[in-house]
């Protein structure tokens, strides 16, 4: 295994630490995550329901023999666990690289604790230098990215790609977020936006970083 999957899989083996009996558990979308889910069977006949944030991951999760519940059947859940494409120690986030944003935002919203998991390459000082997810409607799609243009964003379109919501995404480059919570408020107000990949309202409560031997954890 390359060092870059050991750090993933340290960090993803790490939450499985904050998994306790009878808890309900969220499971998020991505590489890291990937470890997560494939070392979730042993544990998984101990929790109440498991609720997944993508197609993608709940196809990986019933291939391993464990049930996918619905979130409005399961209600709030104990435990989210998701990656990230940036992340700052002040556990702000951007989301959305593999286009479960919303879903992922949703889950998040609906966790008691949100713990992420990611290697240390994707720790930065400023978010913004991974293009941010804007997930929008497909008729709003020229109106939301003219909008952007004039917050001085360059959005480009995820040509090709349809959320699992059957929306377009938008790539927004050349924003250096100095408050993420401010633009993630101001991006979600333009008519036609579903939600954008900036994390910051509702953050991260727990950043378990993967680095070389060890696992870093912010809190």
């Amino acid at each position: 295994m390359d060092q870059q999957k050991e750090k993933k899989r340290l960090a993803a083996q790490t939450a499985l630490s904050y998994l306790k009996e009878g808890m309900s558990l969220g499971v998020g979308t991505g590489s890291t995550v990937d470890f997560f889910i494939d070392a979730l069977p042993e544990y998984s006949h101990h929790l109440a329901a498991i609720v997944s944030s993508s197609e993608i991951s709940t196809k990986k999760l019933k291939n391993l023999k464990i049930e996918v519940t619905d979130l409005n059947r399961a209600g709030d859940v104990d435990v989210y666990v998701d990656g990230a494409d940036e992340a700052t120690k002040h556990l702000n986030l951007v989301k959305g690289g593999g286009g479960a944003l919303t879903r992922e935002k949703i889950l998040a919203g609906a966790s008691r604790r949100f713990i992420c998991i990611v290697d240390d390459t994707k720790i930065v000082d400023v978010l913004g230098k991974f293009p941010i997810p804007v997930e929008v409607i497909p008729m709003a799609q020229s109106y939301v990215a003219r909008q952007i243009v004039k917050a001085g964003g360059q959005p480009i379109w995820r040509e090709g790609f349809v959320s699992d919501n059957g929306n377009q995404i938008l790539d927004v480059h050349n924003l250096t977020i100095t408050d993420p919570v401010k633009l993630e408020i101001e991006l979600n107000q333009i008519p036609g936006v579903v939600t954008v990949g900036i994390f910051a309202r509702r953050k991260a409560d727990i950043l378990l970083v993967g680095g070389g031997n060890s696992v870093i954890t912010f809190d």
